[in-house]
């Protein structure tokens, strides 16, 4: 047995408001489609939420995704999908636009149903194009809900339910769209790995989604990361798909893929501490991108660089040549797009910072916040806690997590910490 394993495809997103953003995501699915799923015959695809990058889908969009999803249907080639944060049905409507690509037969849309406390499994239905779980040839495929906060909450129920489901000698996957503990990339409250590992007694591979970058738990677990990168701070990470093949005693072999068509970024960092000439500052950062930034390569996507200007800035930022920084900086590289971040701050600012460290831009957005809570004796304690609930929510913000996910991690950051609203 052979599936391809891929998550959080994000179709739609824009990134710097550039044109060929929405037509990245699509390229880059495609070709893993392509390359990995029909050109190495698999038995189905697994999508592991966020498969849009919003749940409003521009007409663009929507003809990528029939597109993309027709030419695995052509080929014979199911795809088995959950929702993810970004693609969910609103709470006061039972559509959503992976629900209509399940009844228009270009996807199984896998959901549990939630009744009474519980959760509770039901077989595929083709005719109704419903159901929580499904069996492609040795696979017992089952879904999942997005659970946010209360992923610890779920996965005992999930747990029972599974284990009431199970097939005699059958492969059991699970599609998860969760943080786990260990590997998040943003300081907002994940799965536990305790909690996750109680899947164990009744799953046999757990097909993970939402955190961008790969990574594999005890060759049980594993998260293929992003297809695409959706916001710079991403551009270390390693992202790709895998490739699964189940021999006859259930053994996994699983390879991640990171070889495909997307578009390269680049984020650079310069201190302008010890300056105090902008043209200086300029030409040093032309050596600077000259030595370090990544050039347009033949055949490749043009990257897309951003220079992150930081330090303890001596001069008047208006003298800062920052335009001409950017002309350079495309000339030399043959970049797609070019972004000039300016962290600096006045050096008077920085004097009650402790060895005169540079601050990053964590350390001032905490600063400031946690500056306005001790303002308040009944918060001033736990001012830190509280920087911690606030700065987490505007991430979630700012991801587009619903209204409700976010009320749901304010509270359950204000019971862990104990403050009072």
């Amino acid at each position: 047995m052979k599936f391809l394993h891929i998550s959080d495809v994000h179709l739609g997103c824009t990134r710097y408001q550039l044109t060929e953003s929405p037509r990245d995501f699509f390229d880059a699915w495609v070709d893993v489609l392509r390359r990995y799923a029909i050109g190495e015959q698999v038995d189905f695809v697994i999508m592991c939420g966020d498969f849009f990058h919003k749940r409003s889908v521009p007409p663009e969009t929507m003809n990528y995704a029939v597109e993309g999803l027709k030419m695995l249907k052509d080929a014979g080639i199911p795809v088995i999908s959950i929702e993810g944060n970004h693609d969910q049905k609103h709470t006061d409507n039972e559509f959503s636009w992976l629900r209509s690509l399940a009844a228009w037969d270009l996807m199984i849309l896998l959901e549990p149903v939630p009744a009474n406390g519980k959760i509770t499994y039901l077989p595929w239905d083709p005719a109704k194009r419903k159901g929580g779980y499904i069996d492609i040839g040795r696979a017992r495929i089952f879904g999942s809900d997005w659970y946010g906060a209360s992923g610890n909450w779920a996965i005992p129920m999930l747990t029972s339910a599974i284990g009431e489901n199970r097939r005699d000698d059958a492969f059991h996957i699970l599609m998860l769209h969760t943080d786990v503990e260990g590997h998040q990339m943003h300081p907002i409250p994940a799965l536990s790995l305790s909690a996750l590992k109680e899947l164990k007694e009744v799953t046999d591979y757990v097909g993970l989604g939402h955190t961008h970058k790969h990574y594999e738990i005890d060759n049980w677990a594993f998260n293929p990361g992003s297809i695409e990168i959706t916001n710079i701070s991403e551009f270390r990470e390693t992202r790709g798909a895998f490739l699964v093949e189940v021999n006859e005693e259930n053994q996994v072999t699983a390879h991640h893929i990171e070889d495909y068509h997307y578009r390269p970024f680049q984020q650079l960092q310069f201190n302008v501490s010890n300056y105090s000439d902008a043209k200086l500052i300029t030409e040093d950062l032309r050596k600077m991108i000259e030595i370090e930034a990544r050039p347009a390569e033949s055949g490749k996507p043009r990257p897309i660089i951003e220079i992150s200007i930081r330090g303890q800035l001596g001069i008047p930022n208006s003298l800062l040549e920052l335009q001409k920084i950017r002309e350079l900086a495309t000339k030399i590289t043959g970049a797609l797009h070019v972004r000039i971040k300016n962290h600096t701050v006045p050096a008077d600012f920085l004097e009650s910072v402790e060895n005169n460290e540079e601050p990053g831009r964590e350390f001032l957005e905490r600063r400031v916040i946690a500056d306005l809570v001790v303002r308040d004796n009944r918060f001033k304690s736990r001012a830190d806690n509280i920087s911690d609930a606030v700065i987490g929510a505007k991430r979630m913000a700012l991801g587009d997590e619903p209204a409700e996910k976010i009320a749901d991690f304010i509270s359950l950051m204000v019971d862990n910490n104990g403050a009072k609203s």
